[in-house]
């Protein structure tokens, strides 16, 4: 009987441990249920609209800073989350510099709005049909520099404004601007 009740509590002894065990991350979130996207740009929502991938595109080629009356551009996705009500960017404020937009702001019902062209193309990317491309170029007026961050913020004609804080991300080599090594006879 002895071997019996033995047994018993052994075999209830190793149940509760399997049991503990199996249990350890009952209840966790995972690493990656979480994760953020690799990009070098910030992201905000604004009601239906999302922007992705916000940056200020400039390379910084000598110096500690980029100086006033530099034009670099400011590019980003915006998104329209809504399936039936169009947006539009009205305007992009910095206190940086002065935001100037050319073409066309609107942002399609369940489309997308391409601000500036990602790196090393010449057109925004996507179907033409339900998505739209416009350009923003900011003009200093104070010295900005790679590793802080600037504030913009983005009026939408629908969803309403949002401000947030804006990364510097180098452009990779344009063709026209890819260094050519001299040919030696």
């Amino acid at each position: 009987m002895n071997r019996f009740k033995i047994r018993l509590t052994l075999v209830g002894l190793v149940a509760l441990i399997a049991a503990l065990v199996s249990a350890c991350g009952t209840g966790q979130i995972s690493q990656t249920a979480n994760q953020e996207p690799a990009v070098n740009g910030n992201r905000l929502t604004i009601n239906n609209v999302l922007l992705r991938d916000v940056r200020i595109q400039a390379l910084q080629r000598s110096g500690d800073f980029l100086q006033p009356g530099r034009k670099v551009d400011l590019v980003l996705v915006a998104i329209n989350q809504s399936p039936d009500v169009a947006d539009r960017l009205v305007s992009i404020g910095s206190d940086i510099g002065t935001v100037t937009m050319t073409g066309d702001a609107r942002l399609p019902a369940a489309g997308m709005l391409f601000v500036g062209t990602p790196d090393g193309q010449l057109v925004a990317p996507g179907p033409l049909g339900s998505n739209q491309a416009t350009r923003a170029s900011v003009v200093l007026t104070k010295p900005i520099t790679n590793g802080l961050t600037y504030s913009f913020t983005f009026n939408f004609e629908k969803a309403g404004q949002g401000t947030l804080m804006v990364p510097i991300a180098a452009p990779l080599a344009q063709p026209h601007e890819q260094a050519t090594t001299p040919v030696r006879h």
